[in-house]
């Protein structure tokens, strides 16, 4: 393993998510302010994630073709110039194309999985891997809170410059660090036979397989339903869109919620969401695995989606309540990041394990898809409800949602019971 290209590719994403996380504190309260409703301000949100939806599986593909550092190299460089564009808008329309450009430049998760896998062992992968996943931790924890105070300062007349430029600048630090650390990890005889293998279709050269990112798409059909053959794995799939998609609905119309139900500032809400960052870590990161082993995953689903229908429910509540509010608007928030660290990696445990081994890959990518989906539809759908009915109503509909997904796990199987191997068609 080699350490100081791991530190590098750790960087990579922790920066991605950092400066992700840097302006969701004040990002659609700005967008507002330069005259976009609810809805459009949350679609600031929706259109950085569907950019990701698109975008990875073709940053992969060209990392197999012309290798894994210039496209991670040309990733970095545009994060930064996409930060510095948000920096400088003063338009809805330069807004727009910030996020559009940053969206496309951050699909790179791609590629950094496959930087892992050429550079370590079989032994080793798990570890490796394991960086990607603290890196978004991280990211998501540090981003939010320190984009909230950041917010505060004014740059050219405005709050909420300096987080955007104060990403670019990290993502340049990034850069920096990559060209002097970050060799290439793909021999160039595997970049030829990715070339050569794309053209024979599903055939690699001298009878190998394409490599993991080529044959990643979108989102494919035929694996899907290689997927769901399981009910089990089927359910699975169906509870983590949900909690993603009404997660994510929640996350880019918290900032409007906070400033019309509370008047809190950018930085009140930074600390929440730095709060909500906190206590996700604490659960995956020191509890999850003990409970794991007690309960088993189906049993942490039901728990965690419980804890989620609370919150959502208390979060909707919060608004209308004359003394406490902000207390119960914490605690809500809390309640959310507790079940969230409950489901999230369960699921992902659950439907590794519950998959055949020869559709484990497969299963996994629809997996990681349709997260990527919920992702940009949720924030549009809680936008919209957020604009068109009330500002509690996304929390309310949030609450329904996590619920119908507790509903979804009575019935499954354990994880222990895997089926028998699958034939992926």
């Amino acid at each position: 393993m080699r350490k100081a290209s791991l530190g590098t590719i750790f960087l990579t994403i922790f920066l991605d998510l950092l400066g992700f996380g840097l302006v969701i504190p004040f990002l659609p309260g700005f967008a507002r302010h330069l005259g976009a409703s609810d809805f459009v301000a949350s679609l600031t949100g929706a259109v950085y994630s569907l950019m990701q939806f698109l975008l990875v599986p073709m940053w992969g593909r060209l990392s197999d073709r012309i290798g894994r550092r210039p496209v991670l190299l040309t990733s970095i460089a545009a994060t930064a110039a996409g930060m510095v564009v948000l920096g400088f808008s003063n338009t809805l329309f330069l807004l727009f194309v910030a996020r559009v450009w940053t969206g496309a430049a951050t699909a790179n998760i791609a590629v950094a999985q496959a930087y892992i896998a050429d550079v370590t062992s079989a032994e080793n992968r798990a570890r490796g891997m394991g960086l990607i996943g603290l890196a978004f931790g991280l990211g998501f924890i540090l981003g939010p809170f320190f984009g909230g105070e950041l917010a505060r300062v004014p740059i050219f007349g405005r709050e909420g410059a300096l987080p955007a430029f104060v990403a670019a600048g990290l993502s340049v630090v990034n850069l920096i660090l990559a060209l002097g650390f970050l060799p290439e990890s793909l021999p160039a005889s595997v970049r030829a036979g990715a070339g050569a293998a794309g053209a024979l279709g599903r055939g690699g050269v001298g009878g190998a397989p394409p490599t993991a990112t080529s044959r990643r798409s979108v989102l494919s059909l035929r694996g899907l339903r290689a997927a769901i053959s399981d009910p089990d794995v089927g359910r699975a799939l169906v509870v983590n869109f949900l909690v993603v998609f009404w997660f994510a609905g929640m996350e880019q119309t918290f900032r409007l919620f906070t400033d019309d139900a509370f008047h809190m500032s950018a930085a009140g809400t930074g600390r929440i969401l730095g709060l909500v960052g906190i206590t996700a870590a604490i659960i995956q990161g020191g509890l999850i695995g003990r409970l794991s082993r007690r309960f088993g995953e189906v049993r942490l689903l039901g728990a965690g989606l419980l804890l989620q229908t609370g919150g959502f429910s208390l979060l909707g509540l919060s608004s209308h309540l004359s003394a406490g509010g902000r207390t119960v608007l914490a605690g809500s928030a809390m309640l959310i990041a507790a079940g969230s660290g409950l489901v999230s990696p369960s699921v992902s445990s659950y439907v590794s394990r519950r998959a055949a081994r020869d559709a484990q890959g497969v299963t996994l990518g629809s997996l990681q898809s349709l997260s990527a989906l919920a992702r940009a539809l949720g924030p549009a759908a809680g936008g919209l409800l957020y604009q068109t009915i009330s500002p509690s109503t996304p929390y309310y509909a949030g609450a329904l949602g996590m619920l119908l997904a507790a509903f979804l796990t009575l019935g499954m199987h354990p994880a222990s019971s895997a089926p028998g191997p699958a034939t992926v068609g």
